[in-house]
């Protein structure tokens, strides 16, 4: 009996210890857990530094790749958390997977419709050409979900160039002086039964067109096409296709980057003053008949003044062009958010 009282009063002693210690253990192992997690978050984190949406190249397209080592379109285009990916075993994975059309066309690459395809996963269907050239589309209905091309009323509008305003207002391009022709026209696709040859085959009678490309035997190189241009005071931004705000490099890198002034033919007036000064280029439509636009620009190189009036929206803005397709489908990410989640198209035709 005497014992008893002291074991019982030690243990009330003890009691407090324990729980001291208890809540010390639970404390250090809550902390070593959020070490521990923390460490893999941001181990995960560098390891996959852009977790985020995942964009799927089905195929490339013409057949071109492109290196997709690292955060491209972070460190390339400054657009986070924007995942690309041309490895078909990441299918499941993918949030959205891009098939370009004309490899589509040409059976080079089937959609791969014998694979289970996530719920939420998206499909995009890219082209760059114009309508008429496209095809049949039938075999696409009610397979994807989202278009992207040059049109403003495609999901995803990815123009082939267009023009960014300038910080402050500079004159910092210079006016080439060296023109030693009227005009110039770089084309290999030429063919007869198109407008454009029918305008052209007219303007040469009465203006001085030098001619470049296939069709006229003198190829031109990346480096030669911008300064063989540069000498001429016009240059033919003749689309092949005349088809509602199909506007193509031809006027933003053969016409405004080389610094001749772009007479063009293809979608209507409004359509090209949607994207470019209305002063920074000559439409063949605005003229009664070829020869008088042949007179017009005759006389515009006569009178310098009237001439350089067609550069003075350089001044406000620089020419961006788009010739990457990594840059082309980063953009869809910041877009991803606003996309409808149940949208399927039956017809394809924009």
């Amino acid at each position: 009996m005497p014992k008893g009282p002291r074991a019982g009063s030690r243990n009330r002693h003890l009691k407090p210890h324990l729980v001291f210690l208890m809540i010390f253990l639970t404390i250090s192992l809550i902390y070593s857990w959020l070490f521990v997690s923390n460490k893999q978050y941001h181990n995960v984190t560098a390891e996959y530094p852009n977790s985020g949406i995942t964009i799927l190249f089905w195929h490339w397209p013409y057949g071109i790749h492109y290196n997709l080592t690292g955060d491209v379109c972070l460190n390339d285009y400054g657009i986070p958390r924007c995942v690309l990916e041309d490895n078909r075993s990441l299918f499941e994975n993918a949030d959205l997977v891009v098939f370009h059309h004309t490899e589509l066309r040409n059976q080079k690459v089937h959609l791969p419709v014998n694979l289970p395809r996530p719920a939420s996963q998206r499909w995009v269907w890219l082209s760059l050409e114009a309508p008429p050239n496209i095809g049949n589309l039938k075999t696409y209905k009610n397979l994807f979900n989202l278009t992207m091309s040059y049109h403003p009323q495609a999901d995803i509008t990815v123009p082939y160039g267009k023009l960014i305003p300038k910080e402050k207002q500079i004159r910092d391009f210079i006016i080439p002086i060296n023109k030693s022709h009227e005009a110039c026209w770089v084309v290999s696709n030429y063919q007869k039964r198109q407008r454009r040859s029918a305008v052209f085959q007219e303007l040469k009678k009465t203006l001085n067109v030098q001619v470049y490309g296939r069709f006229a035997r003198k190829p031109l190189s990346k480096e030669a096409l911008l300064p063989t241009i540069s000498r001429c005071y016009f240059y033919l931004a003749f689309e092949n296709t005349e088809s509602p705000h199909y506007i193509t490099e031809k006027l933003w890198k053969n016409a405004f980057q080389s610094g001749a002034v772009p007479v063009v033919l293809g979608p209507p007036r409004k359509d090209y003053e949607a994207v470019a000064h209305p002063k920074s280029f000559i439409h063949v439509d605005d003229f009664n008949s070829t020869k008088d636009l042949a007179t017009y620009l005759r006389n515009l190189i006569k009178d310098p003044e009237k001439y350089n009036v067609y550069f003075t929206w350089r001044q406000n803005y620089r020419v961006k062009l788009y010739t990457d397709w990594r840059e082309r489908v980063c953009n869809i990410c910041p877009l991803y958010r606003q996309f409808p989640a149940q949208k399927i198209y039956e017809d394809l035709i924009i």
